[in-house]
């Protein structure tokens, strides 16, 4: 039933995505774009300032040449580069909800599929029985008690990684305009920096302990390219947050650009992201938006389901 839903919704959203790019590259379109502020007005805790544009049109490359000015330099690319940009709007706008949308309907498909499987014959209840089962079944879940008794390092990391993880999806939030958990005027994101290191050191320890005996023995390949993947997408994230943290010019993309781009996608406005992300380092987080849209579509097939249902059967276990 969920599969069938996402089969009839996608054609649906990819037909309107295909609607409003073409619109938005047939006529331009008034609103506000901030203006990319030199690298020492964001050091000094200066975020840019909106200012109203007459006309704008997707694909379209934004120079920050006269800063102050009231104005933004818009060129067109044309030729191989005009190709490239259209390939980079692909990925940072219709991509992120395409991609989102399967993993999610994928998921649900899953879930459904899981749960109306033939039940088991034998019980998964612990013995014995506690008073609290709800309360042990949580514990179970986050506290990871029989990992730390068997394996006590790879439980530290797994609650290092798990806590940064949580602090991580916080930080992205954070870069909405809506919700301020860092200042507005600060260039870091949520951590400054530390929580990147709290996620890509545990990954890469996950990653090199299966290549050693008995995890080995019980690794695919596909449990190494998903941990390869992860490091990645957390490593060119690392790069944006800790060259604004750890620098004293920072990286050329803010949290203050980052705001004005996530705040377009949940607007669905499908403006161009370089209205606000431009310079070189907009490659950077074009490749970071392709990979998590990489990782969004692997998620329903792999282990990293396990983290969905890992409650609703420690909830069995303990009953």
């Amino acid at each position: 039933m969920a599969f069938g839903l996402f089969s009839l919704s996608a054609p649906v959203l990819i037909d309107a995505l295909a609607k409003a790019t073409a619109k938005a590259t047939a006529t331009p379109i008034p609103t506000l774009a901030p203006t990319l502020a030199p690298t020492a007005t964001l050091a000094a805790g200066v975020s840019p300032t909106l200012t109203p544009l007459a006309t704008l049109t997707p694909f379209a490359t934004v120079t920050p040449d006269v800063i102050g000015s009231g104005s933004i330099v818009v060129a067109q690319h044309t030729g191989l580069l005009w190709v490239f940009d259209q390939l980079e709007y692909l990925i940072m706008v219709p991509l992120v909800y395409l991609s989102i949308l399967f993993c999610i309907g994928m998921l649900v498909y899953r879930i459904v599929q899981i749960w109306r499987a033939p039940r088991s014959p034998f019980t998964l209840q612990v013995f014995p029985s506690m008073k609290k089962p709800r309360i042990a079944a949580l514990g179970d879940t986050f506290a990871m008690p029989q990992v730390r008794r068997h394996q006590p390092l790879f439980w530290v990391f797994l609650m290092i990684f798990h806590v940064s993880l949580v602090l991580l999806v916080l930080g992205h939030l954070d870069l909405l305009p809506q919700i301020s958990l860092v200042p507005e005027s600060s260039r870091d994101m949520l951590g400054g920096g530390l929580v990147g290191v709290g996620v890509t050191v545990p990954l890469f320890y996950f990653l090199f302990r299966r290549f050693k005996t008995p995890n080995r023995e019980i690794s695919v390949l596909a449990d190494y390219l998903l941990l390869i993947l992860v490091i990645f997408l957390a490593l060119f994230g690392d790069l944006m947050s800790w060259g604004n943290s750890w620098t004293t010019t920072g990286f050329i993309l803010t949290k203050q650009h980052f705001a004005g781009y996530l705040d377009s996608l949940v607007r669905f406005t499908f403006l161009d992201p370089r209205y606000w992300l431009s310079g070189t380092h907009y490659h950077f987080a074009v490749l970071h938006v392709l990979l998590a849209e990489l990782f969004f579509v692997v998620v329903p097939f792999s282990k990293i389901v396990h983290a969905f249902l890992a409650l609703p059967v420690n909830l069995l276990r303990r009953k």
